[in-house]
């Protein structure tokens, strides 16, 4: 897969490079970003892996000279929709970063984009590959999910999206992944810049979401069955993750991150079709909605809200 990358920031820099390096059967062909510090940074580590990638000021010049199968777009959220978009103006599909978008209308626009682009909720081929085998495929699931991380130490460019949007989108997303059931409601949610949490009503299960971007880096998941018997669970970030680091295992980010990428490649007889594990736009859509919700719980105190249908395809 000939992956061309729109933005050149930390997720670029830390996540995306080692993880292409390190997939098979896949190659950046340019990066493209307005800065051009950050677009030579991303040369240069791409280089150093043995790859050879040119920089351009914007994707237009990029989709122009370089040959391109798919386009990351891991701009600020601002700019998601527009360049998926002209991606796909161009017959390319894409890959977005989360949040997909800034509010739901611009998540279901972006879903309705054609070819629809991918989401990378890349964590689902980290917890929810370690997990959702052990999980029955029918039954009600209770789950706990926790996500928390230092923002400061991830050391990003630019750092606007609160708690819920920037940690607790995954979390949502893998309630619904694990589940294999859609969203209805949501209750008790209490949102801050760095903090959230909330109860997620779904089809099958419910499911507790909290999250945190001024804590030290862990991240929990539980499910139990109704009578509360342990299923399954996954447990990263604390000691483990900087024993494995000091060890020299390869960081859960950037494996999560490579298989992602492999899933998507046009030789994998799923891509031309569904691709069960990758997230659509249609479920970055679902999960805008949920934040929706949430938000609109807490602006209630807590109360239930139902969570908005959305019309369109995962």
């Amino acid at each position: 897969m000939r992956l061309a990358v729109a933005g050149c920031g930390r997720i670029t820099e830390r996540g995306y490079i080692p993880a292409a390096l390190a997939a098979e059967g896949v190659e950046i062909t340019g990066f493209a970003d307005p800065d051009a510090g950050r677009r030579r940074q991303c040369a240069e580590l791409w280089e150093h892996g043995g790859g050879e990638a040119p920089g351009f000021a914007g994707v237009g010049e990029l989709l122009a000279a370089e040959p391109v199968d798919m386009l990351l777009v891991a701009a600020p959220v601002a700019h998601h929709l527009a360049l998926a978009e002209q991606a796909a103006a161009a017959g390319i599909r894409s890959l977005v970063e989360k949040p997909p978008a800034r509010n739901l209308a611009e998540a279901e626009r972006l879903a309705a984009v054609d070819p629809q682009p991918f989401v990378a909720f890349n964590r689902r081929f980290l917890q929810g590959a370690e997990l959702r085998g052990a999980i029955p495929a029918e039954g009600w699931l209770e789950l706990d999910l926790e996500l928390r991380f230092r923002r400061g130490d991830w050391g990003a460019h630019e750092a606007d999206d609160e708690a819920l949007l920037d940690a607790g989108l995954h979390l949502v997303d893998m309630a619904r992944h694990l589940c294999g059931a859609a969203p209805i409601a949501v209750r008790d949610a209490r949102i801050q810049p760095e903090r959230a949490s909330l109860e997620l009503e779904l089809g099958r299960g419910r499911a507790r979401i909290a999250c945190a971007t001024d804590r030290e880096h862990r991240e929990v998941i539980a499910v139990r069955d109704r009578s509360g018997k342990l299923l399954a669970s996954s447990s990263w970030g604390g000691l483990r993750t900087r024993v494995g680091g000091l060890i020299g295992r390869p960081d859960p980010l950037v494996v999560s991150l490579r298989r992602q990428l492999e899933a998507l490649r046009p030789d994998v007889p799923a891509y031309r079709g569904q691709v069960p594990m990758v997230a659509g736009a249609g479920d970055g859509a679902t999960a805008m909605a949920v934040v929706e919700a949430a938000r609109r719980s807490a602006e209630l105190d807590g109360a239930e809200v139902t969570v908005a249908p959305i019309g369109v395809s995962p």
